[in-house]
């Protein structure tokens, strides 16, 4: 698998048509990106990592994440054998907990000690008549806690919505060994109303969960930074510019000791691929 350089994080690839889904993997492969990163906040998320796969020849498809309190980790080792033997070992399998709010709304009181059930989701991963290597898994990793079980039972960490900053603190609980994996939100414009208005929207909806209000906090942003969104925690956690400025915080994260880092493009319309700036951006990430 290739977890190097830059690679795509997007909703549409799972979310959107299977057909342009499988079309646009295609032609982001062409255009250099060695990864390819879905979500998972419903549905048979590894059946869209099957689309993406035969749509490939090269790049990884990985899970950004898959939640583990919809999912028998049994099951999903099995597919995971098959997927690996099928398409030459090119699916990482990311795993996360999620979110209260969004796990209570539909199952009030499954989500609890989170450290404990991803825990307990490996040892069903290790235990299954086809387990999942360690080396085949990345958690999803905010805290030092779950940083620290990323180290001792995956591959790496795959963190979300965080700073450059927040990636030199992940490599130093990580130590020099496992992979660090961050997502790093984009909008491809150098119009700061325009961005900042889809960037703030996009972060307020993140901010109604705690994981990610807390981890901001610890980061050093305040209460009001948080609750106002301000302009200093947008600008923080969604990089907007032209395409150097883009690259700069890309870099940044780098230096910080990212392996690879997934650019997630927002733009004014939520429900469209992205196709032009992922176009823009390729040759000056990749």
């Amino acid at each position: 698998m290739e977890l190097s350089g830059t690679g795509i994080w997007s909703s549409h690839l799972r979310y959107g048509d299977a057909g342009q889904a499988a079309e646009a993997a295609a032609e982001l492969e062409e255009l250099g990106y060695p990864a390819l990163w879905i979500p998972d906040v419903g549905g048979p998320v590894l059946e869209s990592v099957e689309n993406l796969l035969t749509a490939t020849k090269s790049v990884t498809i990985a899970t950004g994440i898959l939640n583990l309190w919809m999912h028998d980790p049994a099951e999903v080792a099995a597919t995971h054998t098959q997927l690996q033997a099928a398409h030459g070992g090119r699916f990482l399998l990311g795993i996360g907990v999620s979110h209260a709010p969004l796990i209570d709304s539909k199952a009030p009181g499954t989500y609890r000690k989170p450290l404990a059930a991803t825990a307990a989701f490996l040892d069903g991963l290790d235990n299954a008549e086809q387990p999942v290597p360690a080396t085949d898994r990345v958690l999803a990793a905010l805290g030092p806690k779950m940083l620290q079980l990323s180290a001792d039972r995956s591959r790496g960490a795959h963190p979300y919505l965080v700073t450059p900053e927040h990636t030199a603190t992940a490599r130093e609980v990580l130590g020099a060994g496992p992979l660090l994996l961050p997502e790093q939100t984009v909008v491809l414009s150098e119009d700061a109303d325009f961005a900042r208005g889809i960037a703030r929207d996009w972060v307020r909806n993140y901010l109604a969960m705690p994981n990610y209000a807390n981890n901001l906090l610890r980061s050093g942003f305040t209460e009001e930074d948080v609750t106002s969104v301000s302009d200093r925690l947008v600008d923080a956690i969604v990089v907007w510019g032209d395409e150097q400025t883009i690259l700069t915080r890309v870099n940044e994260h780098k230096a910080a000791g990212a392996d690879h880092v997934c650019i997630q493009v927002l733009d004014s319309d939520p429900s469209a691929l992205p196709l032009e700036q992922w176009r823009r951006l390729a040759p000056v990430l990749n």
